[in-house]
């Protein structure tokens, strides 16, 4: 049996949609790598009568293991934004018959082809996909043209003019560490902080565009986005570098106006301790 603390996470519905209470029985604790395209998509978070990925993971899983758990993610990306580690987490009985192999092959099976199950386990009891992470990391692609190329424009900034990146690189060692971020995120409606700690931030530049890679702790909503927004103003010059030092001191979020374009946005991966997700590719 699992401790009662956790009752709040392990209310099921099952195959007829009644209430199923999983504390009456002994349960296992599955977690899954995910990856989407999140064109299409109103978000990660299951939202009723709204296409979600949350809610078409929940649709195919009851298929497969006849319920409907709560999910664990650990990262709630926006509408429009993409993952490729996205990883996820649930309760099921432990009476249910449960292969990792044949569940990955089942859900892909029948899952929108753009989501897809990369892994999946029998995680430790204690594990919880959002509360176990250790860091998560977004990376965000712009590339350069004068046309859309069809086959990468759903995932891309398309921008016709090149970017000052030793300008953007200055600006973003304002930004690392431990900060209030209220001038980048949207204010919490529960009053939560916003204060995060940014570890590393890498802008990577090639022929054909950049690659910004941004690695912290956690984020709050839009944080990325606008980190972003705010690097594509100084690397056209319409802002100075020490700007994202003053904006951060302000704490006021119309200091940093410019929202990048979901499309670009891509949860890259989730760390973990050691040893907790098995290799994928």
């Amino acid at each position: 049996m699992i401790d009662s603390s956790e009752s709040r996470e392990i209310h099921v519905a099952d195959r007829e949609g009644r209430d199923v209470d999983l504390l009456h029985f002994d349960t296992i604790n599955i977690a899954a790598v995910v990856s989407y395209v999140g064109t299409g998509y109103s978000g990660f978070a299951f939202q009723e009568g709204q296409s979600t990925v949350a809610g078409e993971l929940l649709r195919v899983i009851e298929i497969c293991v006849g319920m409907k758990p709560r999910l664990s993610v650990a990262g709630r990306t926006d509408a429009g934004v993409h993952a490729r580690g996205q990883v996820i987490s649930f309760r099921l009985r432990a009476d249910i018959r449960f292969s990792t192999a044949r569940f990955v092959r089942s859900m892909n099976s029948l899952l929108d082809p753009r989501v897809s199950v990369r892994a999946a386990w029998v995680a430790s009891d204690d594990f919880d996909a959002r509360f176990s992470a250790r860091y998560r990391k977004y990376r965000y692609r712009i590339a350069y043209g004068s046309a859309p190329d069809p086959f990468v424009s759903s995932t891309v900034w398309l921008l016709r003019d090149r970017l000052e990146v030793a300008k953007m690189r200055e600006a973003a060692e304002y930004l690392l560490g431990e900060h209030d971020f209220s001038s980048f995120c949207r204010k919490d409606p529960n009053g939560g902080s916003l204060t995060r700690r940014i570890d590393e931030i890498a802008i990577e530049s090639d022929s054909d565009g950049l690659d910004i890679w941004i690695t912290a702790s956690s984020f709050c909503h839009q944080m990325v986005r606008s980190i972003v927004g705010l690097f594509y103003q100084v690397g056209t010059g319409k802002l100075k570098p020490e700007y994202a030092e003053s904006a951060l001191s302000a704490r006021d979020r119309s200091k940093v106006k410019l929202l990048a374009p979901a499309m670009g946005l891509v949860l890259w991966e989730v760390g973990y301790d050691n040893g907790v997700i098995p290799e994928w590719s």
